[in-house]
């Protein structure tokens, strides 16, 4: 048992209730996720994977239960706002840029008061770029940007602050299939290269299926799991 892979994310009898009780999104969810490895989470909309995924990066929290991401339980006293800063990344369907600035300035506001110089924000956002193949198009804002490099840009701000562990929520929705094509070999590089650990959150089983494990999700709970080939 000792040369298991360390839990990146553990989750324990977690519930979480909305409207005083009515809606039960999450229903007793038990999950371990060892670090490094590359999981999606799948189901139909209004399972609860989004609610999940949301719970583990610390943007709600649960009715009842434990989460703990890097061996940090979040009921602790932990500052949230630093661990969302620099344990984990995000990336949304929406993306959450910033329109007003370039794809430069997006990813160099990630890096804002992480004792990081300016000098050394911009070198690692052009460094984050080019990983992303962004290079030619870092001083263009986000509205003058395609689709996949606006999601490639979202991906480029979320590992900013070299989190250890990268949440993808629905991160393909609005992509054509080459640009998802790109996105999941992206996904993939990054975890070969970075060591990262990805959660991804998904209703499209292609898309799953670039994952090396498939939880199913349905009506809350988890129904099943598998292995991708």
């Amino acid at each position: 048992m000792s040369s298991a892979a360390p839990v990146a994310i553990r989750v324990v009898d977690v519930v979480k209730e909305f409207d005083g009780g009515i809606v039960r999104a999450l229903d007793n969810v038990s999950i371990e996720i060892t670090r490094g490895s590359f999981v999606a989470v799948t189901g139909p909309s209004g399972c609860g994977k989004s609610t999940l995924l949301h719970l583990i990066a610390a943007l709600d929290t649960p009715t009842s239960g434990r989460i703990e991401v890097n061996e940090k339980d979040l009921r602790s006293s932990i500052d949230l706002d630093k661990f969302r800063r620099h344990e984990i990344g995000l990336v949304f369907q929406l993306h959450n840029l910033l329109p007003h600035l370039t794809a430069l300035q997006n990813v160099e506001i990630a890096m804002f008061s992480n004792g990081r110089g300016h000098a050394d924000q911009r070198a690692r956002a052009g460094e984050l770029l080019h990983a992303m193949g962004l290079e030619k198009r870092q001083h263009v804002a986000p509205p003058k940007l395609s689709g996949g490099e606006r999601q490639r840009l979202a991906v480029a701000r979320a590992l900013a602050n070299d989190p250890a562990i990268l949440l993808a929520d629905e991160p393909t929705g609005s992509l054509d299939t080459a640009a998802v094509e790109s996105l999941l070999n992206l996904l993939r590089d990054i975890r070969q290269e970075r060591g990262i650990t990805i959660l991804l959150v998904t209703h499209d089983a292609h898309v799953a299926a670039a994952a090396d494990r498939i939880i199913h999700m349905r009506d809350g709970r988890i129904v099943s799991e598998e292995k991708s080939l």
